[in-house]
């Protein structure tokens, strides 16, 4: 096999009470990647659709990811790239990530697997660097393993794969306004109260054990955010209306997707998702700003051959 399309599943981030170490894979939403062997060794970026990026292998993130898994490889043969983005830049829902994990994940394939999909992820997070400054896995993990993602640690890296129920189902409202990571994580507190952690871990806990039992109601209490959607939420119009109307419409939970501008809510079933949905249309459809909205299954495969 000379060629391969892959699809490259969008991702929602922290999920409030995980900051920057949960991840959920998204079904519907995400880019389409071609790959194909070459005999001149390293990555050619070839074409771009749905995006102004960068075809300079150094300067794009699929490009550094792909690099650095080929160099641990140490391959006498190298990889062209077309990248076909349907995940806005900017948008809080893993954009860089399913570039980043799309072509390691992509070129594995071509090799016949010689790595295991966890032992893909420091490479994606290559990209990941590139694109905002940090080596951070809460996105390209649920990319790479699907489903839900817990990142336990990073020296050394410990991704676990967490328990999806299967009635959980994912509401995405995108507005077309830039947040910048760097600005979000700008205006967090360096330290936090010891009251606080103390309920965000808790938080965590009580949701990963949620997951597991397939408690909603559990799933639903945790769904709190006390370290960052408290100062990030203003940097989001009618964030808390969003909030509100989610909620009242059967939600069991709202957040932040990422640092935004994204956000999720998490229901039980397909209907409530919908209703969701149809709230939050009613209130930004009165903004006179953009936006997408989806309504996605949690992903269990992440990255799949198309």
């Amino acid at each position: 096999m000379n060629q391969i399309k892959i699809f490259c599943p969008a991702t929602v981030a922290n999920l409030s009470c995980g900051f920057d170490v949960l991840g959920l894979c998204l079904e519907n939403i995400g880019d389409e990647m071609i790959i194909r062997k070459v005999k001149e060794k390293g990555i050619r970026i070839t074409k771009i659709t749905g995006a102004d990026l960068p075809l300079e292998t150094n300067k794009n993130v699929a490009g550094v990811a792909g690099l650095a898994l080929l160099n641990h490889l140490d391959l006498e043969f190298g990889f062209e790239i077309e990248i076909h983005k349907k995940i806005k830049a900017g948008s809080g829902i893993g954009s860089s990530a399913a570039s980043a994990a799309g072509v390691v994940v992509g070129i594995n394939e071509l090799l016949g697997n010689p790595l295991h999909r966890k032992e893909l992820i420091p490479f994606a997070m290559e990209g990941e660097f590139l694109a905002s400054g940090s080596y951070h896995a809460d996105n390209v993990s649920p990319a790479i393993l699907g489903g839900f993602t817990l990142v336990r640690g990073y020296n050394p890296l410990e991704v676990i794969k967490i328990n999806s129920p299967n009635d959980l189902f994912v509401t995405i409202i995108h507005p077309h306004i830039e947040v910048k990571t760097s600005e979000a994580r700008n205006i967090l507190p360096k330290e936090i109260p010891l009251k606080t952690a103390i309920t965000q871990w808790g938080n965590l806990g009580g949701f990963i054990s949620g997951l597991y039992t397939e408690d909603y109601g559990l799933i639903g209490r945790c769904l709190q955010d006390v370290v960052a959607e408290p100062y990030r939420k203003n940097l989001i119009p009618e964030f808390d209306q969003v909030k509100k109307s989610a909620l009242e419409n059967g939600a069991l939970g709202c957040g932040i997707s990422g640092s935004g501008p994204s956000i999720y809510a998490l229901s039980k079933g397909l209907k409530t998702a919908k209703n969701v949905a149809d709230g939050i249309k009613k209130i930004y459809s009165k903004t006179g700003i953009g936006f997408d909205i989806y309504v996605s299954k949690v992903f269990e495969e992440g990255v799949k051959v198309m």
